[in-house]
């Protein structure tokens, strides 16, 4: 069953999300996980392709758009189709994709702005009536 876990950030900037998803993928990606990050409009998924480019100087995380290059190792996605992916899912969206469930593990990314925190609640009270594993990690600082 997929394991649910949520990264609650001491953040109101809803731009903070972009950056975790960027240190939690590089650390997946080094640990030899492969990860789809489900974005939720293409100028988000724009965003986080340039933060992943320079979010860590000495370090690159290999990465692509899902309709240019499904064999990544870090994919963004918009939409429904995550391709053959089915490790880690780090969704940005506010809505839950449908396409949780093919994966091992997915990662719910939480600031304090107040409709990303409102999305989050329903999304926690969604996957634990459906009687998914969930864990949140309230992060200290970013």
């Amino acid at each position: 069953m997929t394991q649910v876990d949520f990264y609650i950030l001491p953040s109101a900037d809803p731009l903070a999300r972009l950056d975790f998803a960027c240190k939690l993928s590089e650390k997946a990606w080094r640990l030899g996980h492969r990860v789809y990050i489900h974005c939720s409009d293409a100028a988000q998924r724009d965003d986080l392709d340039a933060r992943l480019w320079r979010f860590k100087g000495e370090s690159f995380v290999p990465h692509g758009a899902a309709e240019d290059d499904q064999d990544a190792p870090v994919v963004l996605g918009l939409g429904d189709d995550p391709g053959h992916h089915q490790d880690l899912l780090v969704n940005l969206d506010l809505r839950i994709p449908e396409f949780f469930k093919r994966f091992a593990r997915v990662a719910e990314v939480v600031v304090e702005d107040p409709a990303i925190r409102q999305a989050a609640r329903e999304s926690f009270r969604f996957y634990r009536e459906q009687g998914y594993p969930l864990q949140d990690h309230r992060l200290q600082r970013l």
